[in-house]
């Protein structure tokens, strides 16, 4: 089990080894634009030096929307960022659950989501896992609370997508800590890569702001109690100046 960060993507090596981290996520441009982007210069270099890579997709995508201005672009960026990160050497690529809006039907998102694999499976599959990632707030969400996720899972679960477990986000959610590897092995059948965060808020609250472990609301026995039980590669994506100290507590409390 590896344990790393969410860096900056200028230097990925240098931020490993500054971190002690053995694995990094990091976004291969602007984490804001649809704009493609390249492979990452520092590929070879991070592989060579044993880091495992996962790339997260640019905050806009939404696969989900009904709004084609927004759920056509999604799909063309994810694809494209599939190849760039399948060239980088990243194990997977994290993508939000996404969402309707307020009066829409979620089964018309949750629709969108397998259509998306579908067309992708007769163009022969992605090129690395696509890690759908649960979400903190929104009430038409695709992977905020766990029943909407098992509903998302009847549509894509067959076609090998993968999942990533934010603790900071199902705290937000409502979501227990408690038996949630557990529960969500129940529907997903896997956890693929955990995002460990703390948060700044408190249980249900709804907002997705990130804490080091050693100052966040959730107790640092339980996050962990979620590594140690999900046996998955981690990243913090944890404030900058306290991830060294979160990678040091989580790699002393699992043994790891």
């Amino acid at each position: 089990m590896s344990i790393g960060a969410h860096i900056h993507s200028d230097d990925p090596l240098g931020a490993a080894r500054e971190r002690n981290a053995d694995v990094v996520q990091f976004f291969l441009g602007d984490p804001q634009s649809w704009k493609s982007q390249p492979p990452h210069p520092q590929a070879d270099a991070l592989r060579e030096a044993g880091i495992d890579i996962f790339v997260h997709s640019p905050y806009p995508v939404n696969i989900a929307s009904t709004n084609n201005r927004i759920r056509i672009p999604s799909r063309k960026t994810v694809t494209q960022y599939a190849e760039a990160a399948a060239k980088t050497g990243a194990k997977g690529l994290i993508v939000h659950g996404g969402h309707v809006t307020q009066g829409e039907d979620p089964a018309a998102g949750l629709a969108n989501w397998r259509k998306f694999f579908e067309r992708q499976a007769e163009a022969g599959g992605f090129p690395l896992p696509i890690l759908i990632e649960n979400t903190a707030g929104g009430e038409n969400a695709m992977a905020r609370r766990f029943d909407m996720l098992a509903r998302l899972w009847d549509e894509v679960g067959g076609f090998g997508a993968g999942f990533c477990l934010d603790t900071c986000h199902a705290f937000a959610a409502g979501e227990d800590l408690v038996g949630i590897v557990e529960r969500v092995k129940g529907i997903t059948g896997r956890i693929d890569l955990v995002h460990l965060n703390s948060s700044r808020d408190e249980f249900g609250s709804s907002r997705d702001r990130h804490a080091n472990i050693a100052t966040g609301m959730i107790e640092a026995e339980q996050l962990a109690a979620v590594v140690t039980e999900a046996g998955a590669p981690v990243v913090v994506e944890t404030p900058a100046e306290g991830q060294a100290d979160d990678i040091a507590f989580l790699r002393e409390a699992t043994g790891r």
